[in-house]
């Protein structure tokens, strides 16, 4: 029995480094999935809003000489928000920022679109684009929802592969920390309201 005891010993311990690496990895693996199930809900939520868009600018074309500037503007930013391609499974710092700003340009010509609408009764008394608006700015919540969820589900993937010891075999198996999503450049001054 003595001389299979080192045996015995060796095989409890290369089970018991085989059990904490394969914990370390499957943790990280279920982890990684709630990001990118997260982040396929961001997704969705500004694909709705970019389908809005389209919905609001038909409605908006058929008021009489409404500007045609203000139109191309959103056309043209909702284009390029949806040109960005973020992969989930390797979000950087960079693609999330180029992300946000696709996104800001999106919002800030739909902005200029409403404002501009207010010149128009006969437009902002037509019921589907009442409907189109009041869909839109529940859009807007999902949308910071899904933001404040993908934030939350990238929190402890980041914990999990960034500690000790857990860093040395994240790396190994291909586990990078994850970008979140922050505010748009220069949110922190305020909101300038001209009447």
């Amino acid at each position: 029995m003595r001389r299979f005891l080192p045996w015995i010993i060796g095989a409890v311990v290369i089970f018991v480094i085989y059990s904490w690496v394969k914990g370390i990895n499957n943790t990280a693996v279920t982890l990684n999935q709630n990001v990118e199930q997260s982040w396929g809900d961001v997704q969705t939520a500004y694909q709705r809003r970019n389908d809005l868009i389209g919905n609001l600018v038909n409605t908006v074309k058929g008021a009489a000489d409404f500007e045609k500037g203000t139109l191309t503007a959103v056309i043209e930013a909702r284009s390029k928000a949806t040109a960005v391609n973020v992969d989930p499974a390797n979000i950087t710092p960079e693609q999330l920022a180029e992300f946000n700003k696709a996104q800001s340009g999106v919002s800030s010509a739909l902005s200029r679109l409403l404002v501009t609408v207010e010149a128009y009764p006969e437009l902002k008394a037509n019921q589907n684009f009442l409907k189109l608006q009041d869909e839109l700015a529940s859009t807007e919540n999902q949308i910071l929802t899904a933001r404040t969820r993908f934030n939350e589900a990238v929190k402890p993937y980041n914990n999990h592969v960034k500690t000790f010891p857990n860093s040395l075999f994240a790396g190994m198996f291909g586990f990078k920390e994850k970008a979140y999503f922050n505010a748009v450049e220069g949110a922190e001054r305020p909101v300038e309201v001209k009447f």
